[in-house]
């Protein structure tokens, strides 16, 4: 991640950003296959300087999947803020603001156009080159380690409008330590809603 002069990092050093979770006529999510890498991820980006979240949102769907409007529907945005950390060893001393994290808008978006309007021509440096359609809760496995919680709390909060009846069940093999972290951020951000 290298901080461009019209991202926007807050005092605290979190990049604005928005992350996207693409589901479609089956309740599949979308995953990306990141160029040169093994690394799967939903498509994210930064906002730029007084750029709104669902104007960034659409300019990332764009860049990042080759997607427009009309290939969605808006099913929901969180609430709030989701934040991560970035470990030392992925945060960049010398870069001027110093940026140690991100703050991100999750969307949740319903395919509604073909799969194959999908493409990763729409800008000069695509991320991803092939796309999967996942269960529910595989993405929290699927994305580097640091974004996990991220995944889960928006996973969570935004779920239900693809799931009314209830989210599926967590996987029976998730380590007990992240069902135990999980259940803790989102008991803390329940409470902060209310």
């Amino acid at each position: 991640m290298v901080a461009m002069s019209n991202d926007w990092i807050d005092a605290e050093g979190y990049r604005a950003n928005v992350g996207i979770i693409l589901v479609n006529s089956d309740r599949k999510l979308m995953l990306g296959g990141r160029i040169d890498s093994k690394g799967w991820q939903f498509p994210q980006g930064g906002m730029l300087q007084g750029e709104e979240p669902v104007e960034a949102m659409f300019r990332e769907l764009y860049e990042e999947v080759g997607l427009v409007e009309a290939d969605v529907e808006v099913l929901g945005v969180t609430s709030d803020w989701l934040r991560y950390e970035l470990p030392d060893k992925f945060v960049r001393r010398h870069s001027k603001p110093l940026c140690i994290g991100q703050k991100q808008h999750w969307f949740l978006l319903r395919l509604v156009s073909d799969n194959d309007a999908i493409r990763f021509d729409r800008c000069n440096q695509p991320e991803f080159d092939r796309v999967r359609w996942v269960d529910f809760w595989r993405p929290v496995n699927e994305v580097i380690y640091f974004k996990r919680r991220v995944y889960a709390r928006a996973l969570h909060e935004l779920g239900h409008s693809v799931h009314p009846e209830g989210l599926p069940k967590r996987p029976r093999w998730w380590p007990r330590q992240w069902t135990s972290v999980f259940d803790k951020d989102i008991s803390k951000s329940e409470h902060e809603s209310e």
